[in-house]
């Protein structure tokens, strides 16, 4: 049933019957996409939770795994931790962010529970745009979460598809050169730089059909043919803000980190995306500058399509 919705979701059939000459044909003519222009937003509505499941450490601890969904297209609610943004039982701030990008954004941060967890469960509360919402962290067996899953659910790979590449792929490796803790002032540039190693896999896949005007509109027009988003795979390194309240700018503009699946929208998830050349020395280099004074908490990702590695820097901004 669930994957009935999902396809009445995509696509919606007219059924045209015309009888002639005794013979009754049926002709289905697809009217479009069933979710309209009205059914999407810009701004103005709130955030989904989602819980994306659970993976052992080598130390004996579990991480719990979690993302969202913000339903809007544009607006970037912030919302700092408190009576709007917390966990229970126990601390309040486990690390979530405080500043949501829009639309999917799969498992963007984990929280560290000890070996004896046992059955107990971890509750994430948020409440974005006059609605609340609650999701729910457990260890039952249905939620282990390996690299398989985690290449799966964010479209390096169809559902239910692993090759010997794909299960020999480890994490690209990311250290970002300098203090964790960085100070600078309104305006002032703030250089970030990421070592970045990683052993190859996935391959890129190769891009095709751009040679010609009508191939590439071809492909634009596209319509999706997996139930699930497909990601190109390629290595790339990119910042965002996780917490921290005011405009932030990046030089070069970064690959979205969200899965915007838009064409021609620096995203991985968008069909006319490529990635960047990887630098010889595999140092990426970005500029960040603020326009207003606060604390920051940037998040970098390095991605290779499948699997990420995350790191986050804190800003001090002063007037």
């Amino acid at each position: 049933m669930r994957i009935a919705n999902i396809f009445l979701r995509l696509f919606s059939y007219h059924a045209l019957f015309v009888v002639t000459a005794g013979f009754t044909f049926a002709m289905f003519i697809t009217s479009g996409p069933l979710v309209s222009a009205d059914d999407t937003y810009a701004r103005g509505e709130h955030i989904e939770l989602a819980f994306e499941g659970w993976r052992k450490k080598p130390d004996g601890t579990f991480g719990l795994m979690f993302g969202y969904m913000n339903e809007n297209w544009e607006e970037e609610l912030d919302i700092s931790v408190g009576e709007n943004n917390f966990f229970s039982p126990g601390e309040l701030d486990r690390g979530q962010p405080t500043h949501f990008l829009p639309r999917r954004n799969r498992f963007t941060f984990e929280v560290i529970v000890p070996a004896d967890w046992g059955d107990r469960e971890l509750v994430w509360t948020l409440t974005s745009n006059g609605k609340t919402r609650k999701v729910y962290a457990s260890l039952l067996s249905d939620y282990i979460v390996d690299n398989q899953v985690i290449a799966s659910e964010t479209g390096s790979l169809s559902g239910g598809f692993s090759s010997p590449e794909s299960r020999s792929n480890t994490a690209p490796v990311a250290v970002v050169q300098g203090d964790k803790i960085r100070s600078v002032r309104v305006g002032e540039p703030l250089v970030l730089i990421t070592q970045v190693s990683d052993d190859g896999l996935p391959k890129t896949r190769a891009l095709t059909h751009l040679a010609t005007r009508q191939p590439l509109i071809q492909r634009m027009m596209r319509p999706p043919r997996n139930i699930t988003v497909n990601k190109f795979n390629g290595l790339f390194n990119s910042w965002a803000v996780y917490r921290g309240v005011g405009n932030v700018s990046f030089d070069p503009p970064q690959i979205k980190l969200w899965e915007d699946t838009r064409p021609a929208a620096n995203s991985p998830w968008g069909s006319l995306w490529k990635p960047p050349e990887v630098p010889e020395d595999g140092l990426y280099t970005t500029t960040v500058t603020f326009d207003q004074p606060g604390s920051y908490v940037l998040w970098g990702r390095t991605d290779d399509g499948a699997l990420y590695a995350d790191n986050y820097i804190t800003v001090n901004v002063s007037p």
